[in-house]
């Protein structure tokens, strides 16, 4: 039996946000889109995703309004963009992979490292920079490598991958 994607007949704001990204594959999504993925190929190639999963996730999150399709210049294909309601969902993002690193990181370390523009101090679990103290709103946030981002060469080798591996702004289009 398929299970339905809704939540027919509950009343809680949080069964109805898991409606629009609580299928598998969804949150990686928004979060290639707040590292600066735009493109439906970088989407398919970074997270390694089946492409008819990948376009039906990409219409759910435009049909929420959470990302947008946006011209990408003459004679070129549409580019996905995180809408104003997209970008709210970061304190979800960040705190699901703090989590994460505490219960499931690597040995190393993180992969990714968040950064404060401003200060290039790094950012907490909760948002805040550890350096000045302020909340760091994600236009001011800079993904980092960390120590436990593997070599190049070891897997993981997209192009995704590889333009993260320099620092990045959150929000920023990987390539132009």
């Amino acid at each position: 039996m398929t299970l339905p994607r809704d939540y027919s007949g509950q009343t809680c704001s949080l069964a109805r946000s898991m409606e629009v990204i609580g299928e598998r594959w969804t949150l990686l999504v928004v979060r290639d889109a707040f590292f600066g993925v735009r493109r439906f190929g970088e989407f398919a190639a970074h997270l390694g995703i089946p492409r008819a999963v990948l376009a039906d996730r990409l219409a759910t999150l435009t049909g929420a309004g959470v990302l947008a399709r946006e011209a990408a210049g003459t004679g070129r294909r549409e580019v996905y963009a995180l809408t104003p309601k997209g970008v709210s969902l970061w304190p979800a993002v960040r705190a699901l992979t703090a989590w994460g690193e505490e219960h499931y990181g690597a040995p190393a370390g993180p992969r990714r490292v968040f950064r404060h523009v401003a200060d290039q101090a790094p950012v907490a679990a909760d948002g805040r920079c550890g350096g000045c103290g302020e909340p760091v709103a994600p236009a001011d946030l800079l993904v980092t490598p960390g120590p436990g981002l593997a070599p190049p060469g070891a897997g993981g080798d997209d192009p995704v991958t590889a333009a993260l591996r320099a620092p990045h702004r959150l929000l920023t289009p990987l390539r132009p």
